[in-house]
């Protein structure tokens, strides 16, 4: 398919792009990426979103100077259904001669127990957890496992069980080939560097860290009371220009990555991490702007996050929340929900969104005031879309402006 429109980039950036043309509905989602000879890479762009297309938005949202400009491709661009039905045929392979050199034959049961997709971190892919469960497998380790990295072309092999309920939402984790679990991902030319097996690292929130890289945090001071291993604790402090961060974590392990990820950007010493329960944090009366990175709900969170807002001239507050069309059964809200009901597909769940958005406002408003005993004028003033979990299950952010009256 040559002639398709693409947006040559540096390979550097090519994730960062890619993502924000994904987030603007304008990469096509049929074809996959070239990487050219002179190192840059193109992104295929779908002819109808062309013209709207704004290349300095662009180069803003990624903090790049870089190559940015639309080009139409000279050669053809792979197709990402041949592509993904390459590798699978590739994997189908391996494992058959696996199979048939140990006696047993390759059947429509075990096709359907081999992984359709997985997480790739640098040379180690995480699978699923609901492949490789028939009892033949287990028969075949270790070959398995060096028959599966071949196919898929990977050096080391984990496999992802569930999630624990420890309360630090650890993964559980266990490496199948491979001497070490460590494994590093660069987003907009930021570090995180985490153990597989300890911390859990989301990949679809790389639209959110690219909105909080492009915030002007020059001057101001941030807290982040869900850090993680500093999803978006350091875009606020690399690129954002926050003064100074206080970071609140309470799993231990991503305590130490979190410390360890802002050495490496070199940017500890403008911040301060706090190990432990957030509820349990004795500041206040320091944050121009609190963030609270947690889903399903960052509710328990606040009560903290309204006490740490400046008494003086208040704040903003990024409330994550998975929001569904599901809305709570209060007086106040259901008639939009009555509404919902009567339309369909992304203007249903944009209504709800705005609903369960102005009902947090309202109660983040009530909790300023009970707790400063003056009162707040709270101003819904984004409300952004993040990823999808189901239909009408959606992972969104509020940017709330809190100012006392």
């Amino acid at each position: 398919m040559e002639g398709v429109p693409c947006l040559r980039v540096s390979q550097c950036h090519a994730q960062q792009f890619r993502t924000c043309l994904q987030s603007k509905g304008a990469l096509h989602p049929s074809l996959c990426l070239l990487k050219e000879s002179d190192g840059t890479v193109l992104l295929p762009i779908l002819p109808s979103c062309l013209s709207q297309l704004d290349l300095q938005s662009l180069r803003t949202m990624v903090a790049s100077d870089g190559a940015c400009e639309i080009v139409r491709s000279q050669s053809p661009l792979p197709s990402k259904k041949k592509r993904g039905k390459t590798s699978r045929i590739k994997l189908e392979q391996v494992l058959q001669e696996l199979l048939e050199s140990h006696g047993e034959r390759w059947t429509e049961e075990l096709r359907a127990d081999v992984p359709r997709s997985f997480q790739r971190h640098e040379d180690l892919l995480l699978l699923g957890h609901n492949c490789f469960s028939l009892p033949l497998w287990k028969k075949m380790e270790p070959q398995l496992w060096s028959a599966v990295a071949k196919g898929l072309g990977a050096k080391r092999l984990a496999k992802m069980h569930q999630i624990s309920r420890d309360g630090f939402r650890s993964p559980v984790v266990t490496m199948l080939l491979g001497e070490h679990s460590w494994v590093r991902h660069v987003d907009n030319r930021i570090r995180y560097e985490f153990d597989i097996t300890q911390c859990m690292f989301s990949a679809g929130n790389i639209t959110e860290k690219l909105r909080v890289a492009g915030f002007d945090c020059r001057g101001e001071t941030v807290v982040d009371l869900y850090a993680g291993i500093g999803y978006f604790t350091l875009p606020y402090l690399v690129h954002a220009g926050a003064s100074h961060l206080h970071a609140c974590e309470w799993n231990p392990d991503a305590v130490e990555t979190l410390q360890k990820n802002l050495v490496a950007n070199g940017v500890s010493d403008r911040c301060t991490v706090h190990q432990g329960d957030n509820r349990q944090l004795q500041l206040c009366d320091i944050a121009d702007r609190v963030n609270l990175g947690l889903i399903p709900s960052s509710e328990d969170g606040w009560p903290v996050a309204c006490r740490l807002l400046k008494r003086t001239t208040g704040g903003i507050l990024h409330i994550h929340q998975n929001v569904t069309s599901v809305l709570p059964n209060t007086a106040a809200i259901q008639a939009i929900k009555d509404a919902t009901q009567r339309v369909s597909g992304k203007k249903a769940d944009r209504e709800v969104w705005q609903a369960w958005a102005d009902d947090t406002a309202n109660r983040i408003a009530s909790l300023l005031k009970d707790i400063t005993g003056a009162q707040w004028i709270t101003t819904n003033q984004h409300i952004e879309h993040v990823k999808s979990y189901a239909p009408h299950v959606h992972h969104v952010v509020l940017d709330l402006e809190c100012r006392p009256s």
